[in-house]
């Protein structure tokens, strides 16, 4: 039998494996040194005008001699020298994000199916996400499908697989369609408003989103969804341009528009905002009126909501 070192032990690494997992899935997922720092044992730092512990005070200007008798009139102390200057760095030119916004219009506008447009966003470099990202995360489901939902950026598990929703909150939105009679295999279609994940988590920027808009318009174009779905705040915000909080928001119906829907003439698309999986993670209470939602949904697919 184990003795009470060996338990000890395996309690131990069992924690350890624990924590590393929570670390992983906050989004802790780089190490940026081999050994942990302890601030706690740091040195303070010298308040300003004391030497620090490990670096000498500087010695004070001797002071002039004073001149002997019967000589000329004291030298005259040659000038100091000016110090030298650092030649400034040339400034760099980055490109603006209207510029960038442009081009990301223009290559989603020349991408005629879903297959190009997944393309062009995996040959975009313009959404500085995609540098610290492991996958690009275009989409999900049945491009045929009825139902188009759109999240805000994928996790961890997410940028793993190269898939959205594929974590927790994914097996909760499937439960929860299903719940609806609605299958990701065959009605439900699923993306995001940025394709890449933010590190750690982090909500995307008003930049990374305002980029990769243009592509998700044109995703929704090519789609074609009879009903748009907008899981959580930052989704229906952004497509709504709306500065409400998704509890005002949710339960609402609304009309979306791309501006080459609005040019062409084409009719606008039912959208509701929804409450994400995630946040009904965390308030389970709040599921109640996901599902009143969820029934309305359900209603307007089968043409009587």
């Amino acid at each position: 039998m184990p003795d009470r070192n060996d338990r000890q032990s395996a309690t131990a690494a069992e924690a350890l494996r624990h924590a590393l997992a929570w670390q992983v899935e906050a989004g802790a997922d780089e190490a940026i040194g081999e050994r942990p720092v302890d601030r706690r044992d740091r040195a303070p730092e010298p308040a300003p005008g004391r030497p620090s512990p490990d670096r000498p005070a500087p010695q004070a200007a001797s002071p002039p001699m004073p001149a002997q008798q019967g000589a000329g009139p004291p030298a005259r102390a040659a000038p100091a020298a000016a110090p030298a200057r650092t030649p400034a760095a040339a400034p760099v030119r980055l490109e603006s994000t209207g510029e960038t916004v442009a081009s990301a219009r223009e290559s989603a506008r020349s991408a005629g199916t879903l297959e190009e447009l997944r393309d062009a966003v995996a040959a975009f470099d313009g959404c500085a996400l995609k540098k610290t990202a492991m996958n690009t995360v275009f989409a999900d489901g049945a491009p045929e499908g009825r139902l188009m939902l759109i999240g805000e950026a994928p996790g961890a598990e997410e940028d793993r697989q190269g898939k959205p929703f594929v974590g927790a909150s994914g097996q909760l939105l499937d439960k929860m369609l299903a719940a609806i009679g609605v299958s990701r295999e065959n009605d439900a279609y699923i993306t995001n408003i940025v394709f890449w994940r933010p590190p750690g988590n982090r909500e995307p920027s008003a930049a990374e989103t305002a980029v990769c808009r243009p592509f998700l318009e044109r995703h929704i174009e090519l789609k074609k969804p009879e009903i748009l779905v907008f899981l959580g705040g930052p989704s229906a915000k952004t497509l709504l341009d709306r500065k409400e909080g998704i509890t005002r928001l949710r339960g609402r119906w609304f009309e979306f528009r791309t501006p080459d829907m609005i040019g062409s003439g084409v009719g606008p698309i039912p959208a509701m905002p929804l409450f994400h999986p995630a946040y009904l993670l965390r308030s389970p209470l709040n599921k109640r009126e996901a599902w009143r939602d969820l029934l309305a949904i359900r209603a307007r697919l089968d043409g009587s909501g």
